[in-house]
């Protein structure tokens, strides 16, 4: 059975699962607004992710794997199956269209940076940060 999870993924829940990051879950609204607040000191990214999508999966692993910035910018988590709303909030709030696997770059309260899918590379953050 764990031969068809590794393929097709399961349905745990982050706190199920053992991440490479010390993230910050995000998990109620008014954390957009201290988010966007506390960027204009600290950069903060956002990676959005759904629990039961291998490819968010694994990019969500590619990206722990080659995230080096954890001293430079504060790093959220979102479960979005759990918390849609907060992200079709993210989309409205920072003027990005919804996709999932995403990441965004929150500096000076703006999205200065998202990307999707294959597209989220943990490496390209040292440039936009």
């Amino acid at each position: 059975m764990n031969f068809f999870k590794n393929i097709f993924g399961s349905d745990e829940t982050p706190k199920q699962q053992e991440f490479k990051i010390n993230w910050e879950n995000l998990t109620d609204l008014n954390q957009l607004a201290e988010i966007m607040f506390n960027s204009n000191e600290k950069p903060a990214v956002i990676f959005k992710h759904s629990t039961r999508c291998s490819i968010s999966r694994m990019a969500l692993k590619q990206f722990e794997n080659e995230f080096a910035l954890q001293d430079k910018v504060t790093p959220y988590f979102l479960d979005l199956l759990n918390y849609r709303e907060i992200s079709n909030e993210i989309a409205n709030r920072f003027q990005v269209e919804h996709q999932s696997p995403q990441i965004l770059v929150i500096k000076d309260g703006k999205s200065v940076y998202d990307a999707s899918h294959s597209d989220i590379d943990a490496s390209v953050l040292a440039e936009v940060v």
